[in-house]
């Protein structure tokens, strides 16, 4: 065993450790293998030279290099892969993949104080670029292990929101203190994902780290058995190995004593019959190696590279020109060797449950068997988020100042959906679509008109009842036609009175039911034309008593103006003009069914739109100046003699006539959809009600109550006493 030691690679070493030692020892029997070996390399020796780094990857990688470009030369035609490429390539990968895999995006970063893991830790946060990955915070190990330090670390994971998941790079030897101080804070529910580095150390399978370390996930090299190891490892011994400084760090490391005595050394001096057993893991470790497995195939590697460059045909070389290397001269970047990462889980048992295999194209390296897997605190998933994600129906809405891994979820505004988990925006339906109650799709609008529902049904019965109301009354007073209430009223007005109001109630049918182009004609301009009709009726009847009972002088001809033809020509006129204004009204801009969907925007609303604005008005105008000059003319007879003064009830039936379309004009305009229809449809009625019964009532009290009183003396109070 050659040692060199070179003071410019110098690094300061705290301890020895026997597993690297192990690795030097597996090194030299993949050696002393193939240099017995017939037919690996035959009439070649290969020779090595071993280095000690300190653990310092920097001084190992500047080691080789002297050794492959020679004391004296600063370049070489290959470069041996810093640490940082090599954590790419074989661990951050495959790392940053299983963290994509399992959707897992608030990570904790907890990475030694050496090169290894601050590249491992930049490699990772470069390969997550673009993820959905988020770091909830970085804390480093101190290389001389501080408590305080570490607790600080801890405290941090006991505070950290939502099912941590923490990644750690770091070797065994700050690891082992670390989770010792980390049991007795007793956190439990981590879930850790190892880098190979300390993930299979042996240190941990003690029952102890069970309850914190269950479920640990992580990447390790592939193991393999190495026959002869356990063998030769045994070889190594003071007696064997006089004087050599490794032996003896080895010998103070497992006994505390110092196989070769001198003054200088702070050892005592062994007793030279100490063996090595199995109980020393760190150094005679062999049931399932791994970098040491590492090791030996990286040292066949070499030579069968070696041994096929040797046998180079030229002309069938690798090399430019199909060249073969010189056989004298062979150069570093000439050969050529790979290995293969492997991933493992682990707890006590490091059960394998999937691989990485650089072989296969990107984005298929990373197979896992999930059945296989116990997570931590035996749950039936590892979850690591920040905030737990948004279900359909919602989106994400990120908190101010924190990582975009943090977010809210907000339910989608009315009209909006989201059918996917975790959407950013909503999406907004179809102009006759609208939004279910959980916002997750679009379902048609609901179309709304007043239909055959209890409201409908409703309006229906009284429109029927109050046109079979009039009906009776009209048959009443047409079986008592001869009587002296109903000939000194004015029996045919009465009956036209009857039949516009027998129009009215049955107009109000028209607003019930799906609006169509008919029916929205026939809506404003039969009501408004039987309205119109039924007040000039009343107005003829107005007219008529104020000049019977203005007739003061004997022999005033004035009755001659508003004989039976002066008053149908009175009520004829007085309707064509809105019968005029309605045929303008249908012919210019007609009334039309429309689809409003602007009042409410979850539903259609179908309705009539009136067409002409100007055309609706003017015919509620002319009924309400009919109205008006009818109650005036009747207040200004209200007081005229008799007991039957027709005028009383004409001015009663005006101003319950107004009041009705009044109060009507505020409340259409605020009422949605339907009940507009609806609040018309009442008005309709409510002011046919009142007609009907201010005029009628008291005639029909008489006629079938109170007989005796029906007679003409009576009604015009010159009745003997």
């Amino acid at each position: 065993m050659s040692v060199s030691n070179y003071v410019q690679f110098a690094h300061l070493c705290f301890r020895f450790d026997p597993r690297a030692f192990r690795w030097a020892q597996t090194m030299r029997l993949a050696v002393d293998e193939i240099n017995q070996s017939p037919e690996l390399l035959p009439n070649h020796t290969l020779g090595y030279k071993i280095f000690d780094s300190c653990a310092y990857p920097l001084t190992g990688q500047r080691a080789a290099l002297a050794v492959l470009n020679g004391p004296n030369e600063e370049d070489s035609p290959m470069l041996i892969p810093n640490d940082d490429y090599q954590v790419s390539v074989t661990g951050l990968i495959s790392i940053a993949q299983l963290l994509v895999h399992f959707k897992w995006n608030w990570i904790g970063l907890i990475r030694g104080d050496h090169e290894y893991g601050r590249f491992a830790v930049q490699g990772l946060l470069r390969e997550l670029q673009g993820s959905s990955v988020c770091v909830a915070y970085q804390e480093m190990i101190p290389l001389l292990y501080n408590s305080k330090k570490a607790l600080e670390i801890m405290q941090q994971l006991a505070n950290t929101s939502f099912n941590l998941l923490v990644v750690v790079f770091s070797a065994e030897g700050e690891m082992t203190p670390f989770l010792k101080d980390y049991m007795t804070q007793n956190i439990t529910g981590i879930q850790w994902v190892a880098s190979e580095a300390w993930i299979t150390a042996s240190v941990f399978t003690k029952s102890g780290f069970y309850p914190y370390l269950g479920g640990t996930i992580g990447f390790g090299i592939k193991k393999g058995y190495i026959a002869q190891l356990g063998d030769y490892l045994l070889t190594v011994n003071p007696q064997k190995y006089p004087n050599n400084t490794l032996v003896q760090e080895l010998w103070e490391a497992l006994y505390g004593c110092n196989p070769f005595p001198s003054s200088s050394s702070q050892f005592a001096p062994c007793s030279r019959k100490e063996a090595l057993l199995e109980q020393h893991s760190a150094y005679m470790n062999t049931s399932s190696p791994r970098v040491a497995y590492n090791v030996y195939k990286a040292v066949y590697a070499i030579a069968n590279s070696l041994h096929n460059l040797l046998l180079c045909q030229p002309g069938n070389g690798p090399f430019e020109n199909n060249s073969c290397a010189q056989s004298d001269k062979i150069l570093p970047w000439q050969v050529k060797s790979s290995s293969h990462y492997f991933m493992v889980f682990g707890n006590i048992e490091f059960v394998n449950v999937g691989l990485f295999d650089g072989t296969k194209p990107a984005g298929e390296e990373l197979v896992i068997q999930e059945d296989r897997i116990m997570w931590a605190g035996h749950r039936s998933e590892a979850m690591s988020l920040c905030s737990p994600s948004c279900p359909p129906g919602s989106r994400k809405a990120v908190r101010r100042g924190e990582p975009v891994c943090c977010f809210d979820c907000l339910l989608c505004d009315s009209g909006k959906i989201s059918n996917q988990t975790n959407s950013i925006e909503c999406q907004f339906c179809p102009e006759n679509f609208w939004s279910n109650h959980d916002r997750t799709a679009c379902i048609p609008k609901q179309v709304e008109f007043l239909t055959y529902d209890s409201l409908g049904i409703s309006l229906t019965v009284i429109s029927v009842m109050g046109a079979c109301l009039t009906i009776g009354v009209f048959a009443v007073f047409f079986h008592h036609r001869n009587t002296a209430v109903v000939r000194v009223n004015n029996s045919e007005l009465s009956f036209f009175i009857l039949f516009a109001l027998t129009m009215c109630f049955l107009c109000s049918l028209v607003f019930v039911g799906e609006p169509t182009s008919w029916s929205c004609m026939l809506r404003h301009t039969a009501f408004s034309i039987t309205f119109s009709l039924c007040i000039s009726c009343i107005l003829g009847k107005t007219l008529v008593v104020l000049a019977a009972f203005t007739a003061t002088r004997p022999g005033d001809n004035i009755m001659k103006w508003f004989g039976p033809k002066q008053q149908r020509a009175i009520i004829f006129n007085c309707t064509l003009v809105q019968v005029v204004i309605c045929a303008a009204w249908l012919i210019d801009a007609p009334p039309y069914p429309s689809r409003n969907t602007k009042y409410e925007r979850s539903k259609i609303i179908l309705e009539c739109s009136v067409g002409s604005s100007l055309a609706f008005w003017l015919v509620l105008a002319y009924i309400g100046l009919q109205a008006c000059l009818c109650f005036i003319l009747a207040f200004l007879a209200r007081k005229l003699p008799g007991n039957f003064n027709e005028a009383k009830f004409i001015t009663f039936s005006m101003l319950i006539f107004s009041a009705v379309w009044l109060a009507f004009i505020p409340a259409y305009i605020s009422s949605p959809g339907k009940y507009a229809d609806a609040v018309e449809s009442f008005a309709i009625l409510a002011s046919s009600f009142g007609l009907l019964f201010c005029l009628f009532a008291p005639k029909c009290y008489i006629i079938l109550l109170k007989p005796e009183k029906n007679t003409k003396q009576h009604l015009l109070g010159k009745e003997k006493k």
